[in-house]
């Protein structure tokens, strides 16, 4: 039977819509593949190298010349509660600050690698975050100049460990916790191996140490970056002056005599062996004599610093351990520090950019293709590398954190993203009512040290 006029119309116009509206279908399922696979320019993540992300997530220079820290992650202010043992507090606490015979000063201390030991300490005593009730506590300090006893005599290897095995055997909060709230420095190149049972005792501790590598002669780093802080080292003080005349001070690139030096003992060392070598090939270029510790060779301070400031460059090799105090010094006399230590960890990465203020290069490249690499770099480009340095400078000075940019503000708003609501250990334990006791369900505040070690 014919089909009526009228229904063909429908049917076509029917059609018409169907194929429309499967073409209209089609063009949207494009775009929106497109936009999954390739969002929009607005959408897009920027790149790690645009500024706005890396201002976001990087210290703010204000101009008062003050070093705001971003709040990512950080908080908008120093909220932290820091509990640091009193000498007399604990038997065997102050053999770790003065030796056996407690001859050793905090004074004779202060000088060389070892004095943040006791600077950090010193500073504490007087800071703002300091409490003196442990239960309010979210840190405890543990103060010990022990890098410095022990070059000085007062301990030898096997009492420095059997003294903070000790001092540890009666901190209760110290157990509660297995150590997780509670920080020691570390200030040399050794790390927390100079205390030998570390990975025991210290491994959930948080590590404030200038060192992150020690896998040369250890099996093993005691740096942890989940936990530990890396902390700048101690810079001569008559460099490190925020107000008038430092010990030497730095000279116009113009009057500077060498492109780069490397002012540092050989030590048996691949690269810097290297250098000297290579000062011996190019010496208009490269300034690098083996520095003498005593004799009439040696190099006083005040000379010291006055060789360094003679060149553009201040090179950074690694010695018995990965980091380096000539890589801060750099700053002070005002030449670019170039690392040649490739497992070096450097202080504050999370707000600093180092590639803006520092050159890294691979130490196994050191010979004449370093020094041609330098020596093409622009006069004014090394002027904008060291106005940027001069800027951030102030975070190698241990001052107070009151003071607007400090060694000792850095490391106490790393402390606050180290903070955690709620510490256990093997030998803690809490019941349904929040009470926290031990294995034989005392109490915490009854608890008689010394207690099992986690």
């Amino acid at each position: 039977m014919a089909s009526h006029p009228k229904s063909r119309v429908f049917q076509t116009q029917c059609n018409r819509t169907h194929q429309l509206g499967a073409l209209a279908i089609a063009i949207l399922t494009f775009f929106i593949t497109r936009l999954i696979d390739n969002p929009l320019t607005s959408c897009s993540l920027r790149s790690p190298t645009d500024p706005t992300l890396s201002e976001r997530n990087s210290i703010d220079l204000v101009s008062n010349g003050r070093l705001n820290w971003p709040e990512h992650g950080y908080g908008s202010s120093l909220s932290l509660r820091i509990y640091v043992y009193e000498e007399r507090e604990i038997d065997g606490l102050k053999n770790l600050l003065y030796g056996r015979d407690g001859s050793i000063t905090a004074n004779a201390c202060l000088k060389g690698q070892w004095g943040t030991q006791v600077k950090i300490h010193q500073l504490l005593l007087k800071s703002s975050v300091r409490t003196m009730n442990k239960n309010e506590a979210q840190l405890f300090f543990v103060p010990s100049y022990v890098k410095c006893v022990r070059m000085m005599g007062g301990l030898n290897d096997k009492e420095i460990n059997q003294t903070y095995v000790k001092v540890l055997s009666q901190m209760p909060y110290f157990c509660r916790s297995g150590g997780r709230d509670h920080i020691f420095v570390f200030p040399s190149g050794a790390g927390a191996h100079l205390f030998r049972s570390w990975a025991t005792y210290l491994n959930r501790s948080i590590i404030l140490t200038p060192e992150g590598d020690r896998t040369d002669k250890r099996d093993i780093s005691a740096f942890n970056t989940w936990k530990d802080i890396i902390i700048p080292g101690n810079v001569d003080d008559g460099m490190t002056k925020f107000s008038g005349p430092t010990l030497v001070e730095p000279l116009p690139l113009s009057k500077r005599k060498y492109l780069a030096n490397f002012l540092g003992r050989a030590q048996g060392k691949a690269g810097r062996l290297l250098l000297l070598e290579l000062a011996k090939q190019f010496p208009n270029n490269l300034e690098s004599p083996e520095l003498q510790l005593s004799g009439p060779n040696k190099l006083g301070r005040t000379e010291y610093f006055e060789h360094l400031r003679n060149a553009k460059f201040c090179l950074a090799p690694r010695g018995e351990s990965s980091w380096t105090l000539r890589f801060y010094e750099a700053f002070f006399v005002e030449c670019v520090p170039v690392i040649l230590s490739d497992q070096v960890e450097l202080p504050f990465q999370n707000v600093v950019d180092y590639t803006w203020i520092s050159i890294k290069w691979p130490s196994t490249r050191i010979g004449p293709e370093l020094l041609g690499y330098l020596d093409s770099i622009p006069d004014e480009e090394i002027e904008g590398m060291i106005a940027r340095g001069r800027q951030l400078r102030c975070l190698w000075v241990y001052v107070s954190e009151s003071e607007r940019c400090s060694a000792m503000g850095g490391i106490l708003w790393e402390l606050q993203r180290k903070v955690r609501l709620f510490h256990q250990s093997t030998e803690t334990f809490w019941l349904h009512n929040r009470t926290v006791v031990n294995r034989a369900l005392v109490r915490f505040d009854n608890w008689i040290p010394p207690m099992p070690l986690p």
